[in-house]
């Protein structure tokens, strides 16, 4: 499948999972606190190059992938590249750099629920949110139980391995599936016509 398709693909499945999450929003009132990075600034954060795979070709079409794969290769922590906190004291407040090109697990965390041991739904979400709007978060934690439609972690993955398995079910930390997204666009056009008539590689 070429990496075009592949990456229309993904960003319909993000364009399906918005707007449930949207809705999921307007029917319990949850919603992240403006300026707030404290699941961004976390440096155990696991995902799969696939879900990233939009946010490299993006880069590939503007001339900028090799320049952020060298920077992503001699990055030494492991937080995400694309976070960008508001101060250095102070790195729980911040922003996505390219909020567009966000992850599946970016979009998933605080609107999406796991299942439990019994089978049973479980909304995943901080502690920030389960405290500072408690009787909110106790609201769609009954909903949800009595039949309240949450996207589900395990089943938006899967919908992603159907595009690509080996992409979607090969999970690293974060900058690592980044990397490996650009490299995956990098490789794929290496001896291939570039995309919407830019001419030949080299």
């Amino acid at each position: 499948m070429a990496i075009e398709h592949k990456v229309r693909l993904v960003e319909e499945l993000f364009d399906r999972l918005e707007k449930e999450i949207a809705v999921f929003q307007s029917e319990t009132h949850l919603h992240c606190i403006a300026g707030c990075g404290k699941c961004c600034s976390t440096p155990e954060i696991d995902a799969s190059p696939l879900e990233f795979l939009p946010w490299a070709f993006h880069l590939f079409l503007n001339g900028e992938a090799e320049d952020i794969l060298l920077q992503l290769q001699q990055k030494s922590d492991s937080n995400c590249h694309l976070y960008r906190p508001h101060s250095f004291i102070d790195r729980s407040m911040g922003s996505c750099s390219d909020y567009r090109y966000r992850g599946l697990i970016c979009r998933l965390f605080g609107y999406a629920a796991s299942r439990d041991k019994y089978g049973q739904l479980r909304l995943a979400t901080c502690k920030i949110i389960k405290e500072g709007q408690q009787e909110n978060y106790n609201t769609a934690e009954v909903a949800i139980s009595k039949g309240l439609y949450v996207p589900v972690f395990t089943d938006y993955y899967m919908q992603l391995s159907q595009i690509d398995n080996r992409l979607a079910t090969t999970l690293l930390p974060i900058n690592q599936a980044l990397a490996t997204a650009i490299e995956e666009v990098l490789h794929y056009y290496a001896y291939r016509p570039l995309p919407n008539g830019l001419g030949n590689s080299a």
